[in-house]
Parts: C-alpha cells; structure tokens; sequence
C-alpha cells in the first residue's frame, strides 16, 4: 500500500469513457454539457501537468466518437480506442494502452457511472492499480449514477470530485501558479476551486 495515499500526477492516467452524445443524450436536461465542460478542463489539466490519457469511445460505428469538446482536447494523433466491452480492462489494446502509459493510478471520467465506468474501475482495480473516479465527471441518467458510485465505494474505489483530484494532482503553491499560466483561469460554470 503506498504511503502517500494522495494520488500523485507523476503516478497518474486520465482514463476519459465513452463521453459519445448516444450516451448523453440520456441523461436529464441540461446535464449534459456541464459534464461534457468538466472532463474536457480536467483533460486540459492533465496535458498541462504530463499526465497521460487514454480515451475510450463505444462501438463507435454504431453510437459514434467521442463528442468534438472532448476530441478537442486530445494531442493530434491521440487514439480513441473503440471500446467492444463495458470494463476496458478486458479489451486487449486498451488494456495495453493502460499498461504502456507507465502510471499505477487512474483517475476515470465519463460515461456510463453504472456500467463502463464501474467495470472499468473495478477491473483496473482488479488488476492491482489504484483508481478513483470523480463523481461529478461522470454520469448515468438517475437513479443510476448514484446506484453506481455506491457499488464502486463498497469495493474499495475512491470517489472523489474535480476539485479534489485537481488540488492531488497539483500539490502546492508553485505548481498551481504553472498551471494557471498554462491553462487560464477559466473554469467551467458551477465548478468553485
């Protein structure tokens, strides 16, 4: 068990699931593009602090790519893996992609809380990583959400927010400055730091 329980950004991989608007388009009014602006600036993040992304996308002929925010915010070239399981573990180029970023902990957002983002958390999990996934950065239309966040918490996987990850990932006075002249101060509508 590591000492610092904190997750560290040198330790750290996004995992971004399946934010494909088949999927948001399920979710009540309005809900959708906070979400959406969340992942996309914890994505903008993650680049500005080195930390790797993997991207996922669900059968991708059939409920299309990720959303143009989030692609937006992927490095030119960046693999959207086309995702044929609900846990990504279980999908052997993925499952290298996870093992190739060189990271232990990762941090998952997207779609869906109950079913892609938990098999996924309780796979990596499985598979001896450690993972946390933010809460207010990933949905399913209710009650699903909430039924999904109790069944990871009940295994073991930190849930936690944007805030929280933000300020593990960034540590001190000195990289949050680095962070904001990289990134701006802009945030999405809602999210207080």
């Amino acid at each position: 068990m590591p000492t610092d329980l904190l997750f560290e950004r040198d330790r750290s991989c996004l995992v971004v699931i399946d934010v494909q608007q088949y999927f948001l388009d399920k979710l009540p009014a309005g809900a959708a593009a906070p979400l959406v602006a969340r992942i996309a600036w914890m994505m903008r993040v993650a680049r500005a602090l080195g930390i790797p992304i993997v991207a996922t996308a669900e059968d991708i002929p059939d409920n299309g790519t990720l959303v143009a925010e989030i692609l937006a915010e992927l490095p030119a070239g960046h693999t959207v893996f086309n995702k044929l399981v609900f846990g990504l573990y279980d999908q052997a180029d993925i499952r290298a992609a996870v093992e190739a970023s060189g990271r232990d902990s990762f941090v998952l957002v997207g779609m869906e809380t109950d079913v892609c983002i938990a098999h996924s958390a309780l796979g990596l999990a499985g598979a001896g990583h450690r993972v946390a996934v933010l809460e207010d950065a990933c949905a399913s239309p209710p009650p699903h959400h909430d039924a999904g966040l109790r069944r990871m918490r009940e295994a073991g996987i930190l849930v936690t927010t944007v805030k929280g990850m933000h300020y593990e990932w960034v540590r001190d006075l000195a990289t949050l400055a680095k962070l904001k002249a990289a990134i701006g101060t802009e945030r999405p509508a809602g999210l207080t730091l």
